[in-house]
């Protein structure tokens, strides 16, 4: 009998690695491509309201080219179905039924220091830099 694995609910999609991988994979990657933007920051409010959306399972996140042509990352709420979240209906207090567009979220953070040569850890944190 075979048996065929089961893939994960989008919900668990991802997982925690030791942060030793996660050195070498920010490493690796900035070797390879070191005039690339290493990192980006998205805060927590904009991470919850995405989430926050009726059947939301997840985040995806585009690579994109904002108003000054700069690679940054746009990203959209995903619901159970691998769909983006376009719109959604939610119940007022008096009953009423409205409609809201999905959020698409931008502004991300990126450096402002000049990025590090290749070998140089991604950020000056001793826990860090001590990973690679």
């Amino acid at each position: 009998m075979q048996t065929k694995a089961q893939s994960p609910t989008l919900e668990n999609v991802g997982e925690a690695i030791p942060q030793e991988l996660g050195a070498k994979m920010i490493k690796d990657f900035q070797d390879q491509f070191p005039t690339e933007v290493p990192w980006a920051f998205i805060g927590k409010n904009i991470l919850e309201k995405v989430i926050e959306q009726p059947d939301c399972a997840g985040i995806r996140f585009y690579y994109a080219l904002n108003e000054k042509r700069e690679k940054t990352l746009v990203f959209v709420g995903v619901n159970s179905n691998e769909e983006i979240i376009a719109e959604y209906s939610s119940i007022s207090e008096d009953g009423q039924i409205t409609q809201h567009k999905g959020i698409v979220a931008n502004r991300i953070k990126k450096p402002v220091e000049p990025t590090p040569p290749p070998g140089i850890a991604p950020s000056t944190s001793p826990a860090w830099t001590s990973l690679i």
